[in-house]
């Protein structure tokens, strides 16, 4: 099993273009992160920080918005979907000169007002050219579902929602990011669900439920999770994307230091 930290909610502690290097010295190899337009002001400054880092990067956000106000995404607002194309070009980019082979789409918020199945349309057109944008660079895209609790009235926030959303849109490098921590507040079924749809799903990420702080911090199960997940012959990368209950360091007490920058067996982890 492989992890990746997500700089974007980790090592808060310290500014952004810093964190890469702190991952790094905690003796991963692989980052992950949301659209860091809101943290820094020319993303040329992103690039230098990582390769200076010596970390790859697992997996970017395309633009979702001004999410600490709020926003959850563009892709499927009526208003703001075309400002979402526009970015596209630019979010790719970014990730194509980091070498990052998968980009995460956020859909955004259910429009008062509009029927459910017109605004999935233009998410799906929106995400549809994404994800055409992507292929060219050799990018694979994928979809998250997110926890209603904290997120406000998000378009897709089941495992089966975000699957048949993916399946619709048609692309052949178009996925799901399985979010953990989000879909056990939503729907439990967390192996069930893995089992079902492990041939759709492009990356996981982890936390605990219900707090959101490192795994075995609350209720998940994570050494069984993780062991089917392993089973199932997942390769990509777990993403880290947690609030940590103590300092960021302290957090990765559960991964042993020798096997953070590369495979770990779950079998190996403190949990």
């Amino acid at each position: 099993m492989r992890f990746s930290v997500n700089v974007s909610i980790l090592f808060k502690e310290v500014p952004f273009l810093k964190r890469f290097s702190r991952v790094s010295e905690a003796g991963f190899g692989a980052v992950e992160f949301w659209w860091p337009g809101g943290e820094v002001d020319d993303l040329d400054e992103v690039s230098a920080a990582v390769r200076a880092a010596g970390v790859s990067v697992a997996l970017m956000n395309f633009p979702a918005g001004d999410m600490p106000a709020g926003d959850r995404g563009l892709a499927g607002d009526p208003q703001r979907a075309g400002e979402f194309r526009e970015n596209v070009p630019v979010a790719v980019g970014l990730a194509r000169s980091l070498g990052c082979p998968r980009m995460n789409v956020l859909l955004g918020h259910e429009a008062p007002g509009m029927e459910r199945e017109e605004q999935l349309e233009i998410a799906r057109e929106s995400v549809g050219f994404a994800a055409d944008e992507a292929r060219e660079a050799g990018i694979e895209v994928v979809v998250e579902a997110v926890n209603t609790f904290e997120n406000g009235p998000y378009l897709l926030h089941t495992t089966a929602q975000a699957v048949e959303f993916v399946r619709s849109v048609g692309r052949g490098n178009l996925k799901i990011q399985h979010d953990l921590y989000h879909m056990q507040r939503m729907e439990g079924n967390l192996v069930a669900n893995l089992r079902e749809n492990i041939d759709v799903i492009g990356h996981v990420q982890v936390a605990d439920s219900p707090g959101r702080g490192e795994p075995g911090t609350g209720e998940i199960h994570y050494p069984y999770v993780l062991a089917q997940l392993e089973d199932l012959g997942y390769s990509g990368y777990v993403g880290l994307e947690y609030n940590p209950t103590g300092t960021t360091e302290e957090s990765f007490a559960w991964i042993p230091r020798e096997g953070r920058d590369g495979e770990t067996a779950v079998s190996d982890l403190k949990l």
